[in-house]
């Protein structure tokens, strides 16, 4: 079983039905927005499901490597790179559609809004730290920086992480509802007990 699904992770077909797959929710929302499907206010309706999108792609970018190691499927990790340039796209899209449909592209009130409100500022802090990443997600980059320092650049994500979490979390604390970054909160807090777990094994070896 495990020979046929890493076949079918090295199809050549499988990356473009990734991309196809990392789209679709972009072009649902469209749709919806074009339809007037995305109800009484479609603004907040789009920047919020922008922002949950973002941390979905964030949350499976993270989990590609254990995810990898746990089923031996090394594939996976062919798909971890374009994962994360999804998460910074639905990123900047999210921020697009605050500063455009909440701020109307006043950039000093934008500027002020930052200043003013923690959620706003960590979710700014989180597209900003995602920004090298993004910049440096090509073969190139990795040839130019070396793959020690560009691995080690490339482990922000999991601060940007736990930065995106706070933004989601202080985000829905006006309205006291916690359920859902609750389990956002769970899933990261596996990703990074993994991740712990497995850095005294990797440093003996």
């Amino acid at each position: 079983m495990r020979a046929g699904l890493t076949r079918a992770l090295l199809h050549p077909v499988a990356k473009p039905a990734l991309f196809l797959l990392c789209l679709a929710p972009l072009a649902w929302l469209f749709y919806g927005a074009a339809a007037n499907q995305l109800g009484a206010n479609p603004a907040e309706a789009l920047i919020r499901r922008l922002g949950d999108w973002t941390l979905r792609g964030l949350w499976l970018t993270l989990a590609v490597t254990p995810l990898r190691e746990l089923t031996g499927l090394a594939a996976l990790a062919r798909f971890r790179r374009m994962l994360g340039v999804f998460s910074f796209t639905y990123a900047s899209l999210h921020l697009l559609a605050y500063g455009w449909l909440d701020m109307g592209l006043d950039f000093g009130e934008i500027a002020r809004d930052i200043a003013k409100r923690p959620f706003i500022l960590m979710g700014f802090t989180a597209w900003t730290l995602m920004l090298p990443l993004a910049a440096t997600s090509f073969n190139r980059a990795i040839k130019a920086l070396g793959a020690p320092r560009w691995r080690a650049l490339h482990r922000a994500v999991y601060a940007i992480a736990v930065i995106a979490l706070m933004h989601f979390i202080w985000m829905r604390a006006g309205k006291h509802n916690f359920a859902e970054p609750a389990v956002y909160g769970v899933i990261l807090a596996a990703l990074l007990g993994w991740r712990l777990w497995k850095r005294p094994s990797a440093k003996r070896g």
